[in-house]
């Protein structure tokens, strides 16, 4: 019986023993083979991973000029454990620092996430090429420094700061969402570096090397088998001309508002300036966040993209719109006339300018009457057939809306605005339902009330006019290397008027810059001798000081190459600011040449930046 029992136990004894021996090897089958993760756990406490960033794509522009390139500039790395006592008076001055500045480094340094005395972080970020040559001399004396080879932004001339936007660090919220980005990563903040960022970054490659326990390197891991290289960013060609763009920013200098150009039947954006503007070299190396924070306290907001994200009352510019809605729904006729006796005097009544007087529906524009768009709005809000003031007025908005108003044109820029077109709703709730009628918004008929829009939209209205009824999606971005553009841009929109009525405009729009002597013409000031041009002025009221110089063309008249328009700021009359300098850009696009020295000067020379306050 003892016998039996002693065997019993040495049963038990061996199927435990044999049982842990499965769980173990089944354990290291598991972890060799099955889990990798103790694996990677092991290559990484011997292995170092070294990212290899690509150079950003270039930018150029229409006709092949680099506008944007890159430039290199070097990281200094830093393993904590490897560093020995070093003179930090020389270290600061070889790299154009501060010992206070250096200090403050090893500090940040040692805050970073995934901190470890063992492994490299980066101390000082983006050293000039001219620092990091000195430094690079010297580097013996100073264990525990590595360098990274970057490439920032560098820009050709000093111009389109908002149109090319700029680059930052990537920040951890996108590093959360987007597996591409690690942290010191840079990324397109704004302008077209963000909305290409995918198409400018190219892909980081990363090199491996063998390191010891002090994280030492030892040498490339397997000869670099495993190894990729970077590869650069794909380049962008955009429709800017660079030498329009720089006129035209050196036009605007001392002025506030925006210069938008637009070859009509493509929809490329040819110059797009919003002033004041800020040289983009102020966004790049480690000057950068010091630069923008005295960028975002400059009481003149250069920083702030007007073209896309000011909105303005549009003035008499917006007369054409309600001409062509009276000539479509069948209240006005070229033939219409109407007399002007210094205003429109129902109601409140709208001030109009001294001119000849009546005038049909070309002459109308030629002499920018407010008299007779009072009536024409009120007539189109007021037709019988719609039944209702709400039921005219929602017609109205629908036609202006086909314009591009009231919607954004999906530029491919960031942050453009959409612009105001009121609706019924609105005005229900504003002078509650049955309240208002077509006097009380009477406003509307000449461009200004609730109505707002954005320069590029009315630089999109005066391409619709140009191509008598439709317009492309203003873009910026003509090719892309290796890609397509994206087919919105190739698509043309239809407004909800007939091409025929444009006609109609059109001549009163070249009447009113080459009328002749004593018509009553607006904006003889933006005519040319060899070309022909049609364009409309509007000076738009400005409760807050004086009033706005506006005007838009198109040019020439047969087979337009260009629309543009103009938005000065406290500036007054269209005629007096905004009429010479869409002029001036036109003739610069097409001959290339000034041929009006004296108006250039009158331009250049002018500053209208004290007029913010001023009210006539």
């Amino acid at each position: 019986m003892a016998v039996k029992v002693e065997s019993n136990k040495r049963l038990v004894v061996a199927v435990i023993i044999v049982a842990v021996f499965v769980i173990i090897i089944a354990k290291l089958f598991y972890i060799q083979v099955i889990d990798s993760s103790y694996k990677f756990s092991a290559a990484n406490n011997v292995l170092r991973y070294i990212t290899q960033y690509p150079a950003r794509g270039l930018i150029l522009d229409r006709n092949g000029f680099p506008m944007v390139t890159n430039k290199p500039v070097y990281d200094l790395l830093m393993v904590k454990k490897q560093v020995v006592p070093f003179d930090t008076l020389e270290f600061a001055s070889l790299l154009g620092l501060t010992v206070d500045q250096v200090r403050e480094a090893f500090v940040a340094a040692q805050k970073q996430k995934g901190y470890s005395p063992r492994k490299a972080v980066t101390l000082i970020k983006q050293i000039p090429p001219e620092y990091f040559a000195r430094f690079q001399e010297k580097m013996y004396k100073f264990s525990g420094f590595e360098v990274q080879p970057r490439t920032v932004r560098s820009y050709t001339l000093p111009i389109a700061a908002h149109l090319f936007g700029y680059v930052g660090e990537v920040d951890d919220g996108t590093i959360k969402t987007e597996p591409y980005y690690q942290s010191g990563d840079y990324i397109g903040v704004s302008g077209l570096e963000r909305s290409y960022e995918k198409e400018l970054r190219g892909k980081k490659g990363i090199k491996i090397f063998m390191v010891d326990v002090h994280n030492r390197i030892k040498g490339s891991y397997e000869h670099g088998k495993f190894d990729s290289v970077a590869v650069p960013g794909k380049n962008l060609t955009s429709t800017i001309d660079a030498r329009l763009q720089e006129y035209g920013e050196k036009l605007m200098q001392n002025k506030i508002g925006s210069i938008v150009a637009i070859e009509p039947k493509t929809g490329e954006v040819l110059a797009m300036i919003s002033s004041p503007s800020y040289n983009p070299e102020l966004l790049v190396g480690r000057d950068r966040a010091t630069n923008f924070k005295l960028l975002q306290q400059d009481s003149l907001k250069p920083i702030f993209n007007r073209s896309i994200m000011a909105l303005y009352p549009p003035g008499s510019t917006f007369k054409v719109v309600n001409a062509l809605i009276g000539l479509q729904e069948g209240v006005l006729f070229p033939e219409t006339r109407y007399s002007c006796y210094g205003g429109y005097t129902i109601g409140r009544g709208v001030g109009c300018h001294n001119h000849p007087s009546p005038v049909n529906l070309i002459q109308s524009i030629q002499v920018s009457c407010n008299t007779y768009y009072c009536h024409v709005f009120r007539n189109i809000i007021d037709k019988r057939e719609f039944g209702s003031v709400e039921n005219g007025f929602s017609v109205w908005k629908k036609h202006v809306e086909s314009f591009g108003y009231g919607n954004k044109l999906n530029i491919d820029l960031p942050h453009e605005l959409k612009g105001i077109v009121p609706s019924v709703a609105f005005y229900n709730k504003y002078f509650r339902k049955g309240g208002w009628n077509s006097l009380t918004i009477i406003s509307l008929a000449i461009g200004q009330g609730e109505l707002s829009v954005t320069p590029l939209q009315m630089a999109n209205l005066v391409a619709t006019i140009a191509n008598k009824g439709y317009y492309v999606a203003p873009h910026v971005v003509k090719a892309i290397e290796g890609e397509s553009i994206d087919s919105d841009y190739r698509q043309k929109h239809y407004t909800s008027i007939e091409p025929k009525y444009f006609d109609y405009i059109i001549e009163g729009m070249d009447l009113a810059v080459n009328g002749p002597p004593g018509s009553g013409s607006t904006a003889r000031i933006a005519a040319l001798p060899d070309v022909r041009i049609c364009g409309k002025t509007g000076t738009a009221q400005n409760p807050h000081g004086a009033d706005h110089s506006v005007f838009f063309a198109f040019a020439p008249k047969e087979d337009p190459k260009i629309a543009i328009s103009v938005y000065v700021e406290n500036a007054g009359f269209g005629a007096t600011w905004a009429a010479p300098i869409a002029s001036l850009m036109i003739e610069k696009y097409l001959k290339d040449t000034i041929t009006r020295p004296d108006l250039e000067r009158y331009i250049l020379e002018a500053k209208l930046l004290d007029r913010r306050a001023k009210k006539k």
